[in-house]
């Protein structure tokens, strides 16, 4: 057992920074509309997250420049650009709404109303500073970062699974009907781009490099990967499943539209505190991927343009700290207009699918190169499922930008 929890690692960085707010929320929402059916999407999802995981941290071992390097190489510098642009926005929009769920989080716990813009605006401001001051000072930011990311996953894993288990045999308190059919599938996809994130797996590359690992250790490397995202994949179904059990089929509107709302998935276990539990529970989602998420926008960014790609180089960092900015500019715009907190993560949260076939074309084209031979060659099954994650989110990114224009216009 020691030395299975030795050898996980990266990956497990990568599903903290996937099972941020915005996955909790969504697969929450997803729970209350779709019921079950929402279960095998998440199986799937974690199926091609596992696998484009280990490709990539198959790739991060066996090639000895960075991915972008890599890529620069063979398809000139200005490929790698583009690849490291479209990374990058997409960890600004899924960096602003870990900002949102961070003032979500916050209000239940100080008061049942609203706070004010200004208000939100300060917690937002000081929060990040606190974030650049831990970014700039923090000498072995990797090995603190891992430490934190299996300790917060570790209690979240225990908190849900108890609170499934007891909302599971609980009686409920309705009689549940048939659904009408008109789910909304912005969640649904919000929750997929969560759980098969492929900015978060194109990372796992870089995180192997920062380990030291090489070809001797890419059979950890696959450990890594599939019980890091299965760990993922269970956090995601239990909190579908309890969401399920507890809103799905009520005749009463269920609308989720604060985190609030939300929380009462928790009240078979915690009854009056499910709030405050589930409040500090979104804080503890939007902590574990703050700053790890702005690291994947900055360390790509940067080595995408030949500026390094160490987190000890000195352009990750500042181009991180852009990150950390964006995301908060994003937040505090998308907060001082009127709308639904759950809602607001979950537009981001879909958006990020957008951009995901690109990095995994990028990822899929280095794993096919002809000097891979050998013990450097990437196993078929990687590559297959890798190449039908490249497929799936094509359709996916087209269903998101279809919903994401019709919420526009």
């Amino acid at each position: 057992m020691n030395r299975l929890f030795k050898s996980i690692g990266p990956a497990l960085i990568v599903a903290a920074v996937v099972l941020g707010p915005g996955s909790i929320l969504t697969s929450s929402k997803v729970g209350a509309s779709f019921g079950l059916l929402g279960l095998p999407v998440v199986i799937g999802a974690a199926i091609l997250m596992i696998a484009m995981v280990a490709l990539s941290a198959r790739l991060g071992a066996v090639y000895e420049n960075s991915l972008c390097d890599e890529l620069a190489i063979r398809l000139g510098r200005p490929v790698t650009v583009i690849i490291g642009l479209i990374l990058f926005t997409l960890v600004a929009l899924f960096q602003s709404s870990n900002n949102i769920a961070l003032i979500g989080g916050l209000e239940p716990m100080i008061t049942s109303e609203t706070l004010s813009a200004p208000l939100r605006v300060s917690i937002l401001v000081g929060f990040n500073l606190l974030i650049l001051a831990c970014l700039y000072l923090m000498r072995d930011l990797y090995r603190f970062v891992e430490s934190m990311m299996k300790i917060l996953i570790g209690l979240m894993s225990l908190a849900f699974l108890i609170n499934f288990l007891v909302a599971i045999f609980s009686p409920r308190e309705f009689e549940p009907v048939s659904s009408t059919g008109n789910q909304d599938l912005l969640p649904l996809l919000a929750m997929i781009g969560t759980t098969f994130s492929v900015a978060g797996a194109f990372y796992q590359a870089y995180l192997v490099k920062e380990k030291g690992w090489g070809l001797q250790e890419v059979r950890r490397g696959v450990t890594d990967s599939v019980v890091s995202i299965s760990v993922l994949g269970v956090l995601t179904a239990l909190i579908l499943l309890t969401a399920w059990r507890v809103f799905y089929g009520d005749p009463t509107p269920v609308t989720l539209a604060s985190v609030g709302d939300v929380a009462r998935q928790l009240e078979p276990l915690f009854g009056p505190w499910a709030k405050i539990i589930f409040s500090g529970g979104i804080l503890a989602g939007a902590l574990s991927s703050f700053l790890v998420n702005a690291l994947i926008g900055g360390t790509v960014m940067s080595d995408s343009l030949g500026k390094g790609s160490k987190l000890g180089d000195r352009w990750p960092v500042h181009l991180t700290a852009v990150a950390l900015l964006v995301g908060m500019i994003v937040a505090v715009m998308s907060l001082a207009k009127e709308g639904s907190t759950v809602l607001l993560i979950t537009f981001a949260q879909a958006l990020t699918v957008l951009g995901i076939p690109a990095l995994a074309a990028a990822l899929i084209y280095l794993g096919t190169r002809k000097e891979l031979t050998g013990t450097l060659k990437v196993p078929r099954l990687i590559l297959g499922l890798a190449v039908l994650g490249f497929c799936v989110s094509i359709v996916l990114a087209g269903l998101t930008a279809d919903k994401v224009i019709g919420k526009l216009f």
